[in-house]
């Protein structure tokens, strides 16, 4: 430390530090518990069925990650929750079906999150599908 000290003062450049502006410094990760309360207050505007079954879904993540003491895995898992909060806030119910995930990132999943992943189109799926039933009835 001491010696880069002395380097810069011997310089006759003065030297100067500056930050560019990035999305990572415009947009800090939310802790814990405030992003957990944000994505449930998001979740107030989506339709009821999609409202129970989003929120079920992030109560049982946050549950199951609540005991992670690996810093990158904390670092992704609030990361990505905090794009989807975005995502939730900026899309209205048409942009929601047009929504599809880009190939790199199926390629990163694993295989135990690419079946967690169809179990949750399935259920999803499942739930339109008996909506769509019940009105064709009426």
């Amino acid at each position: 430390m001491r010696e880069t000290r002395r380097l810069l003062n011997a310089s006759k450049i003065p030297f100067k530090v500056t930050f560019k502006k990035t999305k990572e410094n415009e947009n800090p990760l939310l802790p814990p518990l405030q992003l957990y309360r944000a994505i449930m207050r998001a979740h107030r505007r989506l339709p009821f069925d999609q409202r129970s079954l989003g929120d079920m879904y992030v109560k049982a993540e946050f549950r199951a990650h609540k005991n992670i003491d690996n810093p990158l895995q904390i670092i992704g898992f609030l990361s990505s929750w905090q794009k989807y909060l975005q995502m939730v806030l900026q899309n209205t119910d048409q942009d929601w079906k047009k929504y599809h995930i880009p190939d790199n990132m199926l390629e990163k999943m694993s295989d135990d999150q690419i079946i967690q992943l169809h179990e949750l189109m399935k259920g999803t799926k499942s739930l339109y599908d008996e909506d769509a039933e019940e009105t064709n009835k009426l």
